[in-house]
Formats: structure tokens, C-alpha cells, sequence
């Protein structure tokens, strides 16, 4: 793992974790959004133990019947596990304002990233950065309601 792998990965441990510790302190108040979006539990089946995973993520495009979520990991160079995860298992769990329900994830192929990418990046410039950082395609993912 090279310099930028490492402050990457770090950045995404204390965004997640403080995020997790600041849901706890404020008894699930605070923060219902960061840098204008919406956040969200993801919850993945692990591709090698099986286990149920969870991730603190922000959705950058938030609907009632899509959420977008962007499998940036602050620009390292490998996807984060919880992409992986759902690659190998597309039926996923969000939980949103304490509420859990099911939903199907997909990646976009280029056409649909690009038609997304847009409004991904004005919400969050910062994506941008990310996806200029690192050689992988960054991939952008649609949730949708498992009915």
C-alpha cells in the first residue's frame, strides 16, 4: 500500500468511525447528513465469511426509489470491501433514519455513470478528486427497493 493508499484508507476509518461514535454520543440525532447528503447503513453479506457487514456511507443522489452511492474509498487504488461484497451479492440492506429495508444494488455501466456523474459531483466535488487520484474507475452504484 503506497502513501496515498494509506492516508485514503485512513481518512474513509475516521470518517466512518467518527460518524458511527457521533450516531451513538447523540443517540442516533446527529449527523443525519454530511456535506449535503444524505447518510445511510449499508448492509453487505460478506463474499468470504458470509457474515452481515455494515458501512456508513453518504448518497449523493437520495430518492425513494434510488439511492446512489459511490464506491470511492477517498481515491485508493483498490475498490473498498463493501463494493466487493456487493458485487458477490447484490441483495443488500440499508438503514435509513433507523429504518431497515431491502434493496437490490447495481453498478452503473458507463452510460448510466456518466449520466450520473454530473450531479454526483455537484453535490460532492470532492468525488471528483478522488476519481482523478486513483487509476480504477470508480464505480457509482444504484440501490433499488427489493419488492
Amino acid at each position: 500500500m503506497n502513501f496515498s493508499d494509506t492516508t485514503a484508507s485512513a481518512g474513509a476509518w475516521v470518517l466512518e468511525n467518527g460518524h458511527r461514535a457521533l450516531l451513538a454520543v447523540t443517540g442516533g440525532r446527529f449527523p443525519k447528513k454530511l456535506l449535503g447528503m444524505e447518510t445511510i447503513e449499508l448492509h453487505t453479506v460478506g463474499r468470504t465469511s458470509g457474515q452481515r457487514r455494515s458501512s456508513m456511507l453518504t448518497a449523493p443522489i437520495f430518492e425513494r426509489d434510488r439511492i446512489v452511492v459511490v464506491a470511492s474509498k477517498g481515491g485508493h487504488s483498490d475498490h473498498p470491501d463493501w463494493y466487493k461484497n456487493l458485487v458477490a451479492n447484490p441483495d443488500v440492506e440499508v438503514t435509513f433514519r433507523e429504518t431497515t429495508t431491502p434493496w437490490t444494488a447495481v453498478t452503473a455501466d458507463a452510460d448510466a455513470k456518466a449520466a450520473l456523474w454530473p450531479t454526483v459531483v455537484k453535490v460532492n466535488p470532492g468525488y471528483d478528486g478522488y476519481q482523478r487520484k486513483t487509476d480504477r474507475d470508480i464505480p457509482v452504484v444504484v440501490l433499488t427497493p427489493r419488492r
